[in-house]
């Protein structure tokens, strides 16, 4: 916020001896002139006094004309602040010679309401900056009753969380909720909208991802208007949306609705056209998706191709479920094999996550890598077929998947498979991160922490990974 200086603080010191010098002189010119006049009456070189005093009073002035001219083009003094520059600080006041040691500060990101009316907004300003605090942002969404007040605050480390929600609420702010912010909070609110749109439209996969990073920790469901066995699931949602307090239903442009909930804080109407719009966004586009690929060669010499995939790819997927085995299928599908088929559309749809695949010189699909929005969880699934297996195909699609859930903010990623499937578990275990274990039944689940993972270490899909097979682009 900018420094204002008051009127206090900007009032010149008066002190009683100017005035005793302004009085003094003022007796001194009453001599003078008195001297003059008898002089002039008694006098007889009179006329000549008043000549000569007349030219030095012209040339007096003309120097203090000069003088002025020549002054009024020097710099200011440079100050901070506004209004009237204020006297320098006494030596007694300044302490040491050296500038003062900077304050620790943290950032807070932190949403009150209050109530619409003038003056609110001033209290809550005033009671910030008696404790130090800057407002560095702040974004209003107008409610029917009240307006809703969302700042990012620089404060003095010393000042808690709780003590700044106690000094809101005195000041009138209600419901307030505060939380650490970092320096990704300080980009300024259209720039990272547009950013979040630009993303939007180059992938639709981005679309879950995109509404998270807008509406903060939130749980987002992609439910189909139809389930894997055909029948409708009645879900749906009207064009323009609801919006129920801590959940908002959005249509889904690919059938179905998009329910987003965040418990912990209350949607606003603002959150709630923005996120609309993105959705809106997504469904003026239709499907997209970037068609980088990259060709491997193998330790063998053959040669893959990794490319995204979608649902236009569900006719040489099903091909390749014909030419995996029983074995195969069962590891990844964990049911019936005779329904394997009904998940491709679910698993290669972008709302739903990326799917990855590895493609022969021959243009045949032989391996499918899965990654999976699960509310606030993500999935990593794998099938190599058959004759495929055993040549790190899985191995080089794990890592790629795990490192778009590192891009896409993901604290960890699961695998969902059975205890005797040791190719999955040997992917999981090179992937050189933190696992944890869980067997229930026979079926085995595989968690990897990825707050130790670094981008430079597992490539995003279309960079270069380290130690892989031979890589070039197309």
């Amino acid at each position: 916020m900018t420094d204002v200086t008051s009127g206090k603080s900007a009032r010149r010191p008066h002190h009683w001896r100017r005035d005793l010098i302004e009085l003094a002189a003022l007796f001194t010119a009453v001599v003078v002139a008195d001297t003059i006049a008898k002089t002039v009456v008694r006098g007889a070189e009179g006329p000549f006094m008043l000549v000569f005093s007349a030219i030095a009073l012209i040339a007096t002035a003309a120097f203090h004309t000069w003088w002025e001219r020549r002054h009024s083009h020097a710099p200011p003094v440079a100050h901070t602040g506004g209004g009237t520059t204020p006297p320098p600080a006494r030596s007694e006041d300044a302490g040491t010679d050296g500038p003062a040691e900077p304050v620790a500060t943290v950032l807070w990101r932190m949403r009150t309401t209050v109530r619409d009316t003038p003056g609110s907004l001033a209290a809550l300003c005033t009671a910030l900056a008696r404790h130090d605090v800057d407002i560095l942002t702040l974004q209003t969404h107008p409610l029917a009753e009240g307006t809703v007040d969302e700042f990012l605050l620089r404060a003095p480390a010393t000042v808690e969380a709780g003590h700044l929600t106690r000094e809101i609420a005195a000041a009138g702010g209600s419901g307030t909720w505060i939380e650490r912010a970092d320096a990704h909070d300080l980009v300024d609110t259209p720039t990272r909208l547009l950013g979040l749109a630009t993303r939007t439209a180059l992938d639709a996969a981005e679309l879950p991802l995109a509404l998270r990073q807008l509406l903060g920790r939130c749980t987002i469901h992609s439910l189909p208007a139809v389930s894997l066995s055909g029948r409708p699931t009645g879900e749906t949602a009207p064009v323009e949306g609801v919006l129920e307090e801590t959940v908002m239903r959005l249509r889904d442009p690919n059938g179905g609705a998009i329910t987003i909930e965040r418990p912990y804080l209350p949607f606003t109407p603002t959150e709630f056209a923005r996120a609309r719009a993105l959705v809106e966004l997504d469904a003026r586009l239709g499907p997209r998706m970037p068609r980088g690929q990259d060709v491997l060669t193998l330790p063998e010499g053959s040669e893959i191709t990794v490319r995204r995939a979608d649902q236009r790819d569900v006719v040489a997927a099903r091909a390749m479920h014909d030419r995996c085995s029983a074995r195969t299928l069962g590891l990844r599908y964990h049911g019936p094999v005779g329904d394997a088929d009904r998940y491709l559309n679910h698993l290669l749809s972008p709302r739903f996550g990326r799917t990855l695949t590895a493609q022969s010189s021959s243009g045949r699909l032989v391996a499918l890598g899965h990654l999976l929005w699960d509310g606030d969880e993500t999935e990593v699934a794998l099938m190599v077929e058959d004759a495929w297996q055993r040549r790190g195909i899985g191995s080089e699609l794990l890592g790629r998947l795990v490192a778009m859930a590192v891009e896409a903010g993901c604290e960890s990623v699961y695998a969902v498979t059975q205890s005797s499937n040791t190719g999955m578990v040997a992917a999981m275990r090179a992937l050189n991160l933190p696992l944890d274990y869980q067997i229930e039944e026979g079926t085995l689940v595989i968690t990897a922490r990825l707050a130790a993972a670094r981008p430079a270490n597992r490539p995003a899909y279309g960079e270069v990974p380290s130690g892989s097979p031979r890589q070039g682009r197309h």
